[in-house]
């Protein structure tokens, strides 16, 4: 049986740089992966390179065994990828549900609409008819999650869902992803805030210079260990 989505020996460069080496990564369906490390360790290179905004120079990408390498963005979108990108980028002058409309456009048909979508982030409905522009931090985060949940991905990308947000936001958006995952939605999460990482996925994995330096189900790997790979401690 297939994983829902392979990364095979993956390299991916920024010019001269090299930000992913040789990256393996598999996940099924249903399963929630958190990929965790510092700055710079390539957790957004690879969301982009899954997601078609970035093409690998070695290896492949493959959804249900598919390669996908060098399909287009609009077109995974159209097969079940749809990313939520680091920094939220909501459109500015577009409605709290203008923005969610703009997400269905190229999607598939799935559970989720605007109704589901409000009923899983309250605030979201409550903010519906405000322009992007004038949302707060975690407004706009759960704005984009529910634009990229309005695709009816497959796959849902999450990038740095925690950043720059107030505790009780990010508390409250990663109570919402059981739901998501309960609806038949796998979740890849890139995350830099440990608690939240561990407390969310089935199993980890932790990138070191985009190198995998740890991974394994979140149940079993100890804080000590994923905070040595972290930062890359190990002996």
């Amino acid at each position: 049986m297939n994983a829902l989505l392979s990364v095979e020996g993956v390299d991916v460069h920024h010019g001269d740089l090299q930000a992913l080496h040789g990256l393996d990564l598999t996940l099924d369906e249903g399963e929630t992966l958190a990929v965790i490390g510092a700055n710079g360790a390539g957790k957004t290179t690879l969301l982009r390179t899954i997601a078609g905004s970035l093409r690998a120079t070695r290896g492949e990408v493959r959804l249900d065994g598919d390669p996908i390498g060098s399909t287009p963005a609009h077109v995974r979108v159209a097969r079940g990828i749809a990313l939520t990108p680091e920094g939220r980028r909501i459109f500015p002058s577009l409605t709290v549900e203008e923005n969610l409309l703009v997400g269905g456009y190229r999607g598939r048909k799935g559970p989720w609409d605007l109704r589901s979508v409000y009923e899983l982030f309250p605030l979201v409905h409550g903010r519906r008819t405000r322009a992007g522009a004038h949302l707060s931090g975690g407004e706009q985060q759960a704005t984009a999650i529910g634009r990229a949940l309005m695709a009816n991905p497959r796959l849902l990308l999450l990038d740095e869902v925690s950043l720059g947000l107030a505790p009780v936001v990010v508390k409250e958006i990663y109570a919402a992803l059981p739901q998501v995952v309960a609806r038949g939605t796998t979740v890849l999460v890139v995350e830099q805030d440990l608690n939240q990482a561990l407390g969310v996925a089935d199993r980890v994995q932790c990138l070191l210079e985009g190198r995998t330096v740890l991974e394994g189900p979140a149940a079993t790997i100890s804080r000590e260990d994923v905070t040595a790979a972290y930062f890359g401690l190990q002996e």
